[in-house]
């Protein structure tokens, strides 16, 4: 049969136009990737890019992903993304990678989304092995330093998901981070009921704290050097205002969480406007450089000096 379109040439392999184009497309695209966190903890600093008057405008320069703290650490590492919210390990793992002046996912006293749950028959110092939720390696790193100053260096890591159950069978004891953690301690009461154990829920943030009087700082926005090419003075005020505008409308963030997530309103406002501390100030400043001090010292990181210029302006 004769071809009725005879200049008319057919892609063998429909996919790989439509991924040669998605290539494209991404390739024109000139805004900065920007590597979010999908948990509650970070929803003040993203108001503006979520929330109008500015977030239209703001999608013109940006384009979000959401994804664990680990994840995007290694989108930052693997230059899939421009700037990211990651947990501050990365940074000595990644030194290249800039840190923006202005916000921090930190806090000063309990945390409440950072926990080690064990046995309350078992003391510190006789637990063999902790099943780790692997969303971010800073929480890690943090239970690593505390398990060398409770004199149990030598205890296991078990990476595995968030499922306080299942990580219990496995382990001697659990590391919970973010959403999972908050949701855990609500259901502490019935979990007991249902299965008659008694367990301890330890505050990472608080303990850490309470052995070196620094504030425990979890996440910062950092930026790739091909990022920092098209940094300019507005980025990082993009974000700071962002911050700013998130929490003066804490009432909204709280309304918006409470149908999306299971735990009483009273808890969502006192987690954002106590327990987590947003600003990337002198104090925790001298708290990561405490952090990368302690991990150095305990082989848990290679050494980082923590470059402060003007990260503790704003």
């Amino acid at each position: 049969m004769t071809n009725p379109f005879p200049h008319t040439h057919f892609a063998v392999n429909p996919g790989a136009r439509i991924d040669s184009l998605k290539n494209v497309n991404e390739a024109q695209d000139a805004r900065l990737r920007i590597a979010a966190i999908g948990f509650l903890n970070p929803a003040p600093l993203m108001w503006d890019f979520e929330h109008p008057p500015l977030c239209e405008e703001l999608a013109k320069r940006y384009r979000i992903d959401r994804m664990t703290p680990a994840e995007c650490a290694a989108k930052l590492a693997t230059g899939q993304a421009d700037i990211g919210l990651v947990p501050i390990a990365a940074l000595a793992t990644s030194p290249e990678l800039r840190i923006l002046p202005g916000c921090a996912i930190a806090s000063k006293g309990r945390v409440r989304s950072l926990l080690l749950v064990h046995r309350a028959s078992q003391l510190l110092t006789d637990l063999q092995s902790v099943a780790a939720d692997t969303a971010s390696r800073t929480t890690i790193a943090y239970a690593r330093i505390l398990f060398h100053k409770w004199g149990n260096p030598g205890i296991q890591f078990v990476p595995m998901a968030a499922d306080l159950d299942l990580m219990l069978e496995r382990a001697d004891a659990a590391i919970l981070i973010g959403d999972p953690a908050l949701l855990a301690l609500e259901e502490r009461f019935n979990r007991m009921e249902r299965t008659g154990e008694e367990l301890m829920y330890r505050d990472l943030a608080a303990e850490w704290n309470l052995l070196t009087g620094l504030p425990y700082v979890s996440a910062v926005w950092s930026i790739t050097p091909a990022g920092g090419r098209l940094l300019d003075e507005s980025v990082a005020g993009d974000f700071i205002c962002s911050r700013d505008h998130g929490l003066a409308n804490i009432d909204a963030l709280v309304a918006e969480w409470s149908v999306r997530f299971p735990i009483p309103e009273e808890t969502i406002r006192a987690y954002l406007t106590t327990n987590i501390h947003y600003v990337l100030d002198e104090e925790c400043v001298e708290g990561m450089r405490g952090f990368f001090r302690a991990a150095a010292e305990c082989g848990v990181l290679p050494p980082y000096d923590v470059k402060v210029e003007e990260l503790a302006r704003r």
